[in-house]
């Protein structure tokens, strides 16, 4: 029978949610830079470089503090629930862009 430690679910879910938001906060930034730089390559390359090294020490550090395995269900949890609110919120302000640029 498996044994849950949720205390490392909850403590990979309450640390990954915000990461997971900069991960993709951070995302929006540099594409956003990416798109109105003459070296949109260099601006891509560095965002997800930051955002991954970020994201990958925070998750070791999580794992090395709960000393659970578990920890990483919860980081990754979080992170995917982060990605589910990007995809949707950026879904939702292209809609609204649409219907502005068709009301004018």
């Amino acid at each position: 029978m498996i044994t849950v430690d949720w205390q490392a679910v909850l403590l990979g879910f309450s640390v990954g949610l915000p990461i997971g938001a900069l991960f993709f906060l951070g995302l929006a930034w540099g594409m956003r830079r990416a798109l109105t730089s003459h070296r949109p390559g260099l601006w891509l390359i560095v965002s997800a470089f930051c955002r991954i090294a970020v994201l990958l020490a925070v998750g070791f550090w999580v794992i090395a503090t709960a000393e659970s395995n578990w920890a990483v269900a919860g980081y990754t949890l979080a992170f995917f629930l982060a990605r589910l609110i990007a995809v949707l919120w950026a879904r939702v302000g292209k809609k609204s862009a649409i219907t502005r640029q068709e009301g004018t």
